[in-house]
C-alpha cells in the first residue's frame, strides 16, 4: 500500500453501473411527458442541470436522462423539483400520467377486511410479472432516506416497473436487493432471501454476468450481518468472482474483501491473507477521480474493513479515516458505520477508552432513525472486544446500556409517498 495510493483514491465503487442510454419503451418521451416538462420548468427558473441535481440530492447525469425520456424519473424526484421549481404539483401531475406509469400492471387487491400488506402483494407481484423475464437503475437518493421510510419506497418503485419494457429485468433486480438490504438494516432478516432469490434470477435472466456477480456479493455483506453460516456466504463469493470482469474492477474488490472476512471467520488466516492481497490489488485498479458512477468512500470502506478484520489495524484505520472524509454529509448511516468501524479497529488495537468513546458517540449523535441492525452488530463486536481486554473500563457499562435499547426493532414502517398509496 504505497503512500500515493491512499493519496490518490478519491475514487468509489457504487454497487451498480448506469446503462448504455436507452428510451423509455424504446421510443423516447412524448413532448409533453414528464422529462419534457421537467426541462421547461428548470429552464422557467435559470438553473443548470446540474445546480438543480445539487439542490435536489439526485445525481445531474441522472436527471439529463430523465428529461431526454432515457429515464422514467420517479415521485420522489418530481415532489422534491416540484418543491425547488415553485411549480406546485405540476410535476408530480406530469410524472403520475406519464405513459411508463399507466402500462404498470394493476396491483392485488387488498385483503378483505383490512388494509393491504404492502410486503406481501409486492412479493406477489414480482413472483407472477417478472419471474419469467443490462446493468441496474440506482434507485436516487436512497442512502439519504432512512430505512424505516425508505423501504415502501422502494416496493412503491418496484411496483412501478413494466415487466413488458426492454431492459427492466436490471432495475427489478436492484429494487429486490435494496429491499433485501432495508430489510437486513431494519433487523429483519428472515424476510431477506426470497428477495436475494427474486435480485439473482433477474440478474441472471438480463445476461449481464457482472450484474449477476454484485447481486451476489451484495447478499454476501448482508449475510454478514444476518449471521449466516460463512461457508454458504463464501459460495456467494466465489460464484460471484467467476463473473467478474477484470477491466472493471469494483466486483473483484468487493467479492475478495468479503471472501477475507468470512476465511478468518472460518480460522483460515493464510488464504484469507491472499484474498486481501487479491482486493487491495484489484482496489489500487480504480479509477483515482471521482465519477458519476462512483462514490468516493465506498471502495475504500470495503479495504479498511477487511484490513482490520485481518489484524492489519493501522492500514485499516487510515482507509476508513479517509473514506470518512470522502463520505457525503447526507450519508449519515454510512458516515456512523464508518465511525463504527473504526472504534472497532481502536478496541482490537488495545485502545479500549477510545473505542467506547466513538462507538457510544457514533450511537447517540446519530438520530434513532437512522440506527441499523449492522451499526449495532458493529457496536457488539467492540464491546465484546473490550470488555474481554479491559473489563474494568466504567464506560463497557454505558455502552452495554445503550446497546439495549435496539432503536431500529419495531419501528413502524412508514406509509409510501407514491401516488395512490404507492400500489402502481
Amino acid at each position: 500500500m504505497a503512500e500515493t495510493r491512499t493519496e490518490t483514491t478519491t475514487r468509489t465503487s457504487r454497487l451498480a453501473d448506469q446503462p448504455a442510454d436507452r428510451t423509455v419503451g424504446g421510443g423516447g418521451e412524448p413532448a409533453g411527458g414528464f422529462g419534457a416538462e421537467l426541462r421547461r420548468s428548470r429552464q422557467a427558473a435559470g438553473l443548470s442541470l446540474r445546480r438543480l441535481a445539487g439542490r435536489v440530492g439526485y445525481d445531474h447525469s441522472y436527471l439529463s436522462q430523465v428529461e431526454r425520456g432515457q429515464r422514467p424519473g420517479s415521485a420522489d424526484l418530481a415532489r422534491r423539483c416540484d418543491r425547488e421549481l415553485g411549480t406546485a404539483d405540476r410535476l408530480a401531475t406530469a410524472f403520475a400520467s406519464s405513459p411508463a406509469r399507466s402500462r404498470a400492471k394493476p396491483a392485488p387487491a387488498p385483503r378483505p377486511g383490512g388494509a393491504p400488506d404492502l410486503m406481501q402483494a409486492t412479493w406477489e407481484w414480482v413472483a407472477g410479472s417478472l419471474a419469467g423475464l443490462v446493468e441496474p437503475v440506482p434507485f436516487p437518493d436512497r442512502r439519504t432516506i432512512p430505512p424505516a421510510r425508505l423501504l415502501p419506497e422502494l416496493l412503491s418503485e418496484l411496483r412501478r416497473v413494466d415487466p413488458s419494457a426492454s431492459g427492466s429485468e436490471p432495475h427489478a433486480a436492484e429494487l429486490c436487493a435494496l429491499i433485501a438490504e432495508t430489510l437486513t438494516d431494519l433487523g429483519r432478516a428472515t424476510e431477506t432471501q426470497r428477495w436475494w432469490r427474486a435480485a439473482r434470477s433477474l440478474a441472471a435472466a438480463s445476461g449481464a454476468g457482472r450484474l449477476e456477480g454484485l447481486m451476489l456479493v451484495r447478499e454476501a455483506i448482508s449475510g454478514l450481518v444476518e449471521q449466516r453460516p460463512p461457508a454458504a456466504l463464501l459460495e456467494l463469493t466465489a460464484a460471484a468472482l467467476t463473473l467478474a470482469d477484470p477491466a472493471r474492477p469494483e466486483l473483484l474488490l468487493r467479492a475478495h474483501a468479503v471472501q477475507a472476512e468470512l476465511l478468518v471467520a472460518m480460522g483460515r488466516p493464510a488464504a484469507a491473507h491472499l484474498s486481501l492481497q487479491a482486493a487491495l490489488r484489484a482496489g489500487s485498479a480504480l479509477p483515482s477521480a471521482t465519477t458519476d458512477e462512483h462514490a468516493p468512500s465506498d471502495a475504500l470502506a470495503v479495504e479498511g474493513r477487511a484490513c482490520v478484520a485481518l489484524g492489519y489495524w493501522d492500514a485499516g484505520c487510515l482507509f476508513l479515516q479517509r473514506a470518512l472524509t470522502l463520505c457525503p454529509a447526507g450519508w449519515l448511516a454510512e458516515q456512523a458505520g464508518l465511525q463504527m468501524s473504526i472504534a472497532e479497529c481502536l478496541a482490537l488495537s488495545g485502545d479500549g477508552a477510545a473505542a467506547l468513546a466513538q462507538a457510544m458517540r457514533s450511537l447517540v449523535e446519530l438520530p434513532d432513525e437512522w440506527h441499523t441492525a449492522s451499526l449495532y452488530a458493529a457496536a457488539e463486536r467492540v464491546l465484546s472486544t473490550v470488555r474481554t481486554q479491559e473489563p474494568q473500563l466504567t464506560a463497557v457499562w454505558s455502552l452495554h446500556a445503550l446497546l439495549e435499547r435496539r432503536a431500529y426493532q419495531g419501528r413502524s414502517v412508514g406509509v409510501s409517498s407514491s401516488p395512490g398509496g404507492g400500489w402502481g
